[in-house]
């Protein structure tokens, strides 16, 4: 596999229940689009890429570049498809703390259920967390460990660790498909903050210290990792500029709110959503439809719903329930052969790219921002604090008020 990781700024905190009960609707939607569309190897592809998570995690409401993401958008997808998974194929093991230690116990229960080898994925299970807790001794703990499962025994796994010295935490992705050798398998290269010098064992070079290590944890591995692509999400909280590519957003803020959805006869079948919603549509498709490229800033896709903790701005509820509406119902028609909201949707990811082509960005990051701000109030704006409150009246200059007479 291509073992790929992200590191994070270390948030605490729990998700509040207005949230995390949408996380569970939207990102079992978005799962659900993403099977009937290209399939259960899909989904797993699509989590073992960090950029994608990342960006998955920010159009579900989560801090869009926090360590909290990875719990919270496992925890939502687990209780979202472990209800289905006879249904959709795919189950869900482990968690953090406590809930990693039974991922054994999970798999074995699968694999009585589906007849898959279930002392290979506990192997497989324990083996990942082997080598990216001790083979790589990088400084981070890990503390969650999520075995992503399809009923063919295709497998994807997300884990994270913790440094308590940096305050970052890093996650690590795992696909079976994508998987190569445990050993003797150099690392393609790896950027990001140089934190000093680490213990690797995922070099060549390593012969004689890793088969120390190996014959000491009495593991007989016969495969090693492929390439290594590192993230490292920036400390500041607030969303800025820097952080977004301003030629994407701007095609989605220009299809969502300078054209009527009217005007394209291919989405006349979301009439009834409204400029706001066709934005938050918008990067959900693209999060669906999207190919690898499309997820170098994440960033941009908490434009969608916003955050928790106000950046870029509050959660729009009435904004999230809609956008949930429209997806499962487009899910529910397309399983009766009728796809064409499916379709509709799809085509908004098209039609921004569309638009990205010959758009020249122009100054209005902070616009934007503060449109969403003053007027979140109207769409049932949430976060950590509370509701979002009407903006206050400005109160008039001293030049202003000369003007009066």
């Amino acid at each position: 596999m291509a073992r790929r990781y992200a590191d994070l700024p270390l948030h605490y905190g729990r998700v509040p229940p207005w949230l995390a009960e949408r996380m569970t609707l939207l990102g079992g939607a978005i799962t659900e689009s993403i099977i009937l569309e290209y399939g259960k190897s899909e989904v797993l592809k699509r989590l073992s890429d960090p950029l994608w998570f990342q960006a998955f995690g920010s159009v579900l409401g989560m801090d869009w570049h926090s360590s909290g993401i990875t719990t919270s958008v496992m925890g939502s997808l687990k209780r979202a498809i472990n209800t289905r998974s006879k249904e959709l194929g795919i189950y869900i093991c482990g968690g953090r703390g406590k809930h990693s230690r039974k991922t054994p116990d999970e798999l074995i229960a699968i694999s009585n259920l589906t007849g898959l080898d279930g002392n290979a994925l506990v192997r497989s299970s324990k083996l990942a967390a082997k080598v990216d807790n001790t083979a790589i001794q990088d400084g981070f703990q890990l503390y969650l460990h999520n075995f992503i499962l399809t009923s063919e025994g295709e497998w994807a796994i997300v884990q994270q660790g913790m440094n308590d010295a940096t305050g970052m935490a890093r996650r690590y992705h795992w696909h079976s498909k994508q998987f190569q050798s445990y050993l003797n398998s150099p690392h393609a290269g790896v950027t990001g903050e140089n934190q000093g010098w680490i213990l690797n064992l995922a070099d060549t070079k390593a012969d004689i210290t890793r088969a120390g290590i190996l014959s000491i944890t009495r593991e007989n591995p016969d495969k090693m990792l492929g390439e290594i692509r590192k993230i490292v999400m920036p400390r500041h909280h607030e969303v800025l500029e820097s952080d977004v590519n301003m030629k994407r957003l701007g095609a989605v803020l220009t299809l969502a709110h300078e054209r009527h959805v009217e005007n394209f006869e291919s989405l006349l079948l979301l009439e009834g959503a409204g400029p706001r919603t066709v934005q938050s549509l918008t990067l959900v498709s693209e999060v669906i439809h999207g190919t690898p490229s499309r997820f170098t800033d994440p960033a941009r896709f908490s434009f969608a719903h916003g955050g928790k903790d106000v950046h870029p701005f509050p959660v729009p509820l009435k904004v999230y329930d809609e956008t949930i509406s429209v997806l499962k119902n487009a899910v529910e028609k397309a399983k009766i052969g009728n796809s064409d909201k499916q379709k509709a949707i799809q085509q908004l990811s098209v039609l921004a790219q569309q638009i990205e082509k010959n758009f020249e960005p122009r100054p209005f990051f902070d616009e934007v921002i503060q449109k969403e701000r003053d007027e979140s109030y109207k769409y049932g704006g949430m976060t950590v604090f509370g509701k979002a409150e009407p903006p206050k009246p400005k109160k008039p200059r001293p030049s202003d008020q000369l003007k009066l007479f």
